[in-house]
């Protein structure tokens, strides 16, 4: 089989490769090892009629008119705007923090819990909102999702959320496109990949002499993984999903996400409501309702890798792979586990299209 790249993984990195480089005219083969396409942007309609997102609630959110009208050509989607809350001393707060919440907590001028340059995440956080709010909504949180103190994790981890002047109740308000697909993720990866030669459960590190592309490869697995983990296993976490159907409730909590910031409680981290997700039209239609409870995890098997680790250690390892990959000229790694950070969806997108523009143009083919 003759083919220009190949692209391991068909997740939202991959598959708009794979979608660009057909566009202008490559012939592209992806390997897939899990037995569905979309690596975790997926989605499946329960018995009841509701539709659950099978690795955790994709939110999909951009500002670029670019990345809304790419998407846009493959599944119509219907406005939705995600609210985030969180269970403080027994009531549901808003999340991000609000300014008047502060100001309720702690009557009067405040100050923030840490001035100067912050070092790690506890003080980039303390740098924001005074003691009492960060130990309510953001320590016991973030020591659960990571596993770690928090002063041992990185500082930039603060840019995932931000304290609000306003009362604004959406999780990303200044997002200007805001929506979930019509027909689920499934369907936009379905449609992003059509035409497109995938091989299913089928893993590349384990068969690496199968196919050669005749220009680059594009990893978007773990970096680590792909070399063996030569230098050591860098640090991910992952989601342990409990689903649990109730067919004679309606519904279970006012809103579709609910945070349980408190240690002391109960191990999971959130409690998702898919009803609250869907279109007001079907919500009505479904029977009861269904929610998943996410117990942060350390996992052992890469293909349940979730979320790059945010500390210096972790940092430094991936610096020295990066540099490993600097020696494998035909092979292009990216996508969150392939790059090792964070990326939102619409990021994730940009990310794809600004090297499909490098790749392109560097055969000096006009890229549209």
């Amino acid at each position: 089989m003759q083919f220009d790249y190949l692209i391991v993984g068909s997740g939202i990195t991959g598959a708009t490769l794979a979608r660009l480089f057909t566009d202008n005219g490559y012939k592209v083969l992806i390997l897939e090892r899990r037995n569905h396409l979309g690596g975790n942007v997926h989605d499946r309609v329960h018995e009841s009629g509701i539709r659950i997102h099978t690795y955790g609630p994709h939110y999909f959110r951009t500002s670029s008119e670019k990345i809304w009208t790419f998407v846009n050509r493959f599944v119509s989607f219907y406005p939705y705007k995600a609210q985030v809350k969180t269970l403080v001393d027994g009531q549901i707060e808003n999340w991000p923090v609000t300014s008047s919440y502060i100001k309720k907590v702690v009557p009067g001028p405040w100050q923030p819990g840490f001035k100067g340059t912050p070092t790690n995440f506890e003080e980039a956080s303390l740098a924001l909102m005074p003691p009492p709010v960060y130990h309510k909504f953001v320590k016991g949180y973030t020591e659960k999702q990571w596993g770690l103190p928090a002063h041992k994790l990185s500082p930039n981890l603060v840019k995932r959320f931000d304290v609000r002047e306003d009362d604004n109740p959406y999780l990303t308000p200044h997002h200007k496109y805001q929506g979930l697909p019509v027909d689920g993720y499934t369907s936009l990866m379905a449609n992003l990949l059509a035409g497109i030669p995938v091989h299913l459960k089928f893993d590349y590190l384990e068969n690496r002499e199968v196919f050669t592309p005749a220009r680059k490869t594009f990893f978007t697995g773990p970096i680590d993984e792909y070399f063996n983990f030569e230098l050591g296993r860098l640090g991910y976490r992952s989601q342990q999903r409990e689903h649990i159907y109730l067919p004679d409730v309606e519904y279970f909590q006012p809103y579709g996400q609910i945070n349980n910031p408190n240690p002391t409680t109960d191990k999971f981290i959130r409690t998702l409501e898919w009803k609250h997700l869907m279109q007001p039209e079907l919500a009505r239609q479904a029977r009861g309702t269904l929610i998943t409870r996410e117990t942060p995890i350390t996992p052992t098997n890469p293909q349940h890798y979730e979320y790059p680790f945010p500390d210096e250690e972790n940092d430094r390892l991936y610096r020295r792979y990066l540099e490993k990959a600097y020696n494998h000229s035909n092979v292009v790694f990216c996508g969150r586990l392939g790059e090792y950070r964070y990326f939102d969806m619409d990021q994730a997108i940009g990310r794809a299209m600004a090297l499909a523009h490098k790749e392109i143009n560097s055969h000096s083919y006009l890229y549209s």
